[in-house]
């Protein structure tokens, strides 16, 4: 038996391979592995093997495996490549400064990306005036859903206490840390990062102000959320430390405020959208979740009242002086919460179901809002 030898005409040429490179793109930072200085040689032999090194971030990277396949699918694809050799290795600190550099700059103190002048980065701040309304919920199936429209969409859980986002949108690894950089996971095409993922096991967090201060900022500066269409931060119930820490971080974020049909669970809803009147935030809208439960004949049975999502979108735009409006009334459905405890956001899981097309319809409006400065309180006083 004879074996042949591929003519040099037929041996792919290394800047080639490179090109095939560019397309490889870093499952955490989602730029190619050629602009990130993570391509350590390419070698080609003349039986049409090639090898190719390449710099991992840091050592265990969660996505090796990944990155591996990735690169050797685009290397296979080239005419006269018979075999693909993955070599890994990991950066040294340098590169990784160089790296961290070429993401973020030379700055010391890094700053954070959506508060900047000319952010693109839509942020939602998704409150409720007390617990047990479904907040969790409603943010993560929002972001799932304008996700799957093909948005960049990152979610910060930010009820430091009650911290269930992750689960809820099934993210099962930790973020990566590259020199002073924390890469998120990314789970149902959504970025996600929680408290939840630096406490051992489920350890309550016994913070004080000051603390979670400082958390929410690190969150919102050291975490490398790229270049993100729509932010999400799932707030702690109430108008305490963290949302005005929001305020003061974020002061051109926009809250949305859920509520429950119950005329108690609106007023107390009022409360956590009117802190806008101190902060100078924008309201961008009520929703109200668990507005009835659908029988099976048809029919609607109202479990907690009717009409609180309206009371407090009619309330909110007295108070602030602009319209404020009910984005919509989310059916009360026992997959959402199924499809929240399973890890996948029920937009996803039975996109058809009343709730899930509510929520989708929700997202759409919020992402294809425009800009302006209507319903916007700005910080001025008549003199």
């Amino acid at each position: 038996m004879t074996t042949t030898t591929p003519s040099p005409a037929l041996t792919p040429a290394v800047a080639d391979i490179h090109q095939a490179l560019a397309g490889v793109l870093d499952p955490e930072i989602h730029r190619p592995i050629t602009d990130l200085g993570m391509v350590k040689d390419v070698t080609v032999g003349p039986d049409g093997t090639v090898t190719v090194g390449i710099y991992l971030t840091v050592s265990g990277c969660p996505l090796r495996d990944r990155i591996t396949a990735d690169t050797t699918a685009a290397v296979s694809a080239l005419p006269g490549v018979r075999t693909v050799r993955v070599e890994l290795d990991v950066m040294n600190d340098e590169q990784r400064t160089e790296l961290r550099r070429s993401l973020r700059g030379d700055a010391t103190e890094p700053a954070i990306p959506f508060a900047e002048p000319g952010s693109l980065t839509r942020v939602y701040c998704v409150a409720s005036g007390k617990g047990g309304v479904g907040k969790s919920s409603v943010t993560v199936n929002l972001a799932a859903a304008m996700a799957d429209r093909g948005l960049s969409v990152g979610v910060l859980d930010a009820d430091i206490y009650g911290h269930s986002v992750p689960r809820m949108l099934g993210a099962g690894t930790g973020p990566t840390q590259v020199e002073k950089m924390i890469m998120p996971p990314r789970a149902n095409g959504v970025k996600v990062i929680s408290i939840g993922m630096f406490t051992p096991g489920n350890a309550p967090v016994v913070w004080r102000g000051p603390m979670l201060h400082r958390a929410l900022r690190q969150f919102l500066a050291d975490v490398y959320w790229g270049d993100l269409d729509v932010l999400l931060l799932d707030l702690p119930p109430g108008t305490g430390d963290i949302a005005i820490s929001v305020a003061q971080l974020l002061p051109h974020a926009e809250l949305l405020v859920v509520t429950t049909p119950q005329s108690a669970a609106a007023e107390v809803a009022e409360r956590a959208g009117a802190i806008a009147l101190q902060t100078g935030q924008r309201v961008a809208g009520v929703v109200e979740n668990m507005s009835w439960l659908l029988m099976p004949d048809g029919s609607r049975t109202e479990l907690f009242g009717s009409g609180g999502g309206q009371t407090v979108a009619d309330s909110l735009s007295r108070k602030v002086g602009a319209h404020i409006p009910l984005l919509g009334q989310v059916p009360l459905d026992p997959r959402l919460r199924e499809a929240g405890d399973a890890g996948t956001p029920l937009v996803l899981k039975t996109p058809q179901a009343p709730a899930a097309m509510t929520l989708r319809a929700i997202a759409e409006s919020l992402a294809a809002r425009p800009r302006g400065l209507a319903g916007c309180l700005l910080p001025v006083s008549p003199s």
